[in-house]
């Protein structure tokens, strides 16, 4: 599988954005300093979060980004693929080519994995991820279940 740290970072700059915008927006530079990613690098990754309206962008003194949805609807892969960043095990790129002009015996078995790891982690939320951290965050993490709890009691998906 090909997860570039594009993907990865994408994912750890939007759980801390998650587990710190109940205090108001979160600057890129807060999140730089943090996770320790670049700034240049989280401005190019959230404009494409921002196109992929995962976040909103607040100008101003006090401004920085904040989630365009709940926590509860944001997965893993919703996040890949906002910043263009493929999940794939084969060699070709899913093009079939991957013998020249011809498949490979086993590309079958890696287009089947590229599903179940995307069916995988369309499943893991971010506020699934959130709660993964550790108690420092507790209160964090709490007003993250209580926002998400009645639209996944009504839902059923409790």
């Amino acid at each position: 599988m090909r997860l570039t740290t594009k993907g990865r970072f994408a994912v750890t700059a939007m759980l801390d954005l998650a587990m710190r915008e109940t205090g108001g927006p979160v600057t890129l530079a807060g999140i730089s300093e943090r996770q320790n990613i670049s700034l240049s690098y989280l401005e190019q990754l959230f404009g494409k979060l921002r196109r992929a309206e995962l976040v909103d962008s607040v100008r101003g003194p006090g401004g920085g980004y904040t989630l365009a949805k709940r926590p509860c609807d944001i997965s893993v892969a919703d996040i890949i693929t906002a910043v263009d960043e493929p999940v794939d095990a084969t060699q070709c790129g899913g093009r079939e080519n991957c013998r020249g002009t011809q498949r490979c015996m086993t590309h079958d078995l890696w287009t089947n994995l590229n599903v179940t790891i995307f069916e995988y982690l369309s499943k893991v939320s971010l506020a699934g991820l959130v709660e993964q951290q550790p108690a420092k965050e507790t209160s964090v993490v709490q007003d993250k279940r209580e926002a998400c709890a009645p639209a996944a009691a009504a839902s059923g998906a409790l």
